[in-house]
């Protein structure tokens, strides 16, 4: 009975904790080598906005500004994850 509810609070998140991996996966970024494979640069800017992904959804901010933090890291892939580190006041 309880379950519901507590899912649906969850969606939000949910959705864009599965949209930010999305983006990750599908973006095309100078990380990558001719075959495929990832550089160094690649392989930290994977680390470095995954834990941003991470510590972004578990902020207890409003859905708003969660999704401007998320687009931020989206569209500037690996400033945008320092950005957020610095300046996004997380507790």
């Amino acid at each position: 009975m309880y379950r519901l509810p507590t899912f649906l609070t969850r969606l939000p998140s949910l959705s864009l904790l599965l949209s930010a991996c999305t983006a990750l996966f599908l973006t095309a970024c100078s990380g990558r080598r001719n075959d495929g494979s990832l550089t160094i640069f690649g392989v930290l800017y994977l680390i470095v906005a995954i834990a941003a992904v991470i510590s972004l959804i578990k902020q207890d901010w409003s859905i708003g500004k969660k999704i401007i933090w998320g687009l931020i890291i989206w569209f500037f892939p690996f400033i945008g994850s320092i950005i957020y580190f610095m300046f996004s006041g997380r507790k």
